[in-house]
């Protein structure tokens, strides 16, 4: 007897898991002040200190905790309860971000004290990301996971498109201190949906090996699998190279369009746009390669960060930056649904903790910090054009060296 044909609903997922459903609207929301932060970071970033390089460094400040301390904090995830540990992470951002409003609402916040307190948000991250990541299974169950991290993907998006735009307006009418302080509220939706998902007991866990085992036992499970160590190849020098953009963004909209903050909005919004576009219709497609989908999008990224380098025109790189945000979330998505899907539970904490170190830590404090000083000495467009370049080089290498990625 054949099973019923998969519903192309991308919102079925709400529908049929509560305990996803309570955790994406406060995570959307909770997001939405998220970006609308990150927003406010780089531009108070550059008004601070006019200079892409220390945009960069900013940028990198809140990422480099999670470089040095995910592979212990995947460890932790395996061996504790991954909510509790999410509702933990979630309080201290929120303390974290009523700092950031405060310094800069009475104006004594500068570089050293923006570094500091990125510094922080990024070591409270390197251990929620892992757990968070880990929770989706636990939400949805191993079934209905790649439509779960696909409106995972959509919400984040939608939140991008939001956040800037919501920022922007803020900053106009109230100043750059409230997007911090929006934000440090926001984290309250995410709380009040945490406090209500309820999961049955875990039974407990027995652990015979020390932590720098752990994080051993889960690099060689990695290094021991072909298919897997071909996706963290690929996700780690696209995400090198190819995410900073984002992070150059507030440069390229002041000096290579002549935009201001609210343009600089908008580019991030049609990013967004984009990428809740491709996500909802990835969580309604049946692909019938997710192998080849992800070579095609890879493909696909590289060669419009290469077109975005080229282009002077706002009204040219807005619907160029919606295409990017698609592309670049189909191809993430694909990428984080195809290594939860190949690794067994009792890794997977370490798995997402090693992925978040790759998509968060390695694209600031290498690519974003190593963009910028790139920017400063041969321009924004120069930067991301050439990292570009190298995406496609290495898209065309990885794809004949791992030919098995093509079939998952």
């Amino acid at each position: 007897m054949t099973s019923p044909p998969r519903s192309r609903n991308p919102f079925r997922v709400l529908v049929t898991h509560a305990n996803f459903r309570r955790f994406w609207v406060g995570q959307t929301l909770s997001l939405i002040g998220t970006w609308m932060q990150s927003m406010a970071q780089g531009w108070l970033a550059l008004q601070l200190s006019d200079s892409a390089f220390i945009v960069g460094l900013v940028a990198a400040a809140g990422s480099l905790p999670i470089l040095l301390f995910s592979l212990h904090a995947g460890v932790l995830v395996d061996r504790s309860d991954k909510l509790r540990l999410v509702k933990i992470a979630q309080s201290l951002l929120l303390v974290e971000a009523t700092l950031l409003w405060y310094f800069t609402w009475s104006g004594h916040i500068n570089i050293p004290g923006l570094v500091l307190l990125a510094l922080a948000g990024g070591t409270i991250g390197s251990v929620e990301i892992p757990a968070r990541q880990s929770l989706m299974i636990d939400l949805v169950g191993r079934d209905d996971l790649r439509d779960a991290i696909a409106l995972n993907s959509s919400g984040f998006n939608l939140a991008r498109i939001f956040g800037p735009a919501v920022g922007a307006a803020i900053i106009a009418k109230f100043g750059l201190a409230w997007c911090f302080g929006v934000n440090a509220l926001s984290y309250l939706t995410v709380l009040i949906g945490l406090a209500r998902i309820t999961l049955p007991p875990r039974p407990p866990i027995v652990v015979t090996m020390s932590p720098l085992e752990g994080i051993r036992e889960g690099l060689a499970y990695i290094a021991h699998h072909h298919e897997l160590r071909g996706l963290v190849w690929l996700i780690t020098v696209y995400s090198i190279l190819g995410i900073p953009y984002l992070s150059l963004m507030p440069v390229m909209a002041r000096d290579v369009l002549g935009l201001g903050a609210g343009g600089y909005g908008v580019m991030l919004s049609a990013v967004g746009v984009g990428g809740m576009i491709g996500a909802l219709g990835l969580a309604a497609s049946a692909p019938r390669s997710r192998g080849r989908l992800l070579t095609q999008t890879s493909f696909a990224y590289g060669a419009l960060l290469v077109v975005l380098s080229f282009t002077r025109i706002a009204s040219a790189a807005y619907p160029l930056l919606f295409v990017i945000g698609l592309v670049m979330i189909v191809n993430n998505a694909l990428a984080n649904t195809l290594m939860q899907s190949i690794v067994p539970d009792e890794f997977r904490g370490r798995l997402m903790a090693i992925y978040s170190l790759i998509v968060v830590g390695l694209p600031q404090v290498v690519g974003a910090f190593g963009a910028g000083a790139v920017a400063r000495v041969v321009g924004v467009d120069a930067a991301i054009g050439g990292a570009a370049i190298l995406m496609l080089l290495f898209g065309w290498w990885l794809f004949r060296r791992y030919p098995d990625v093509r079939e998952l």
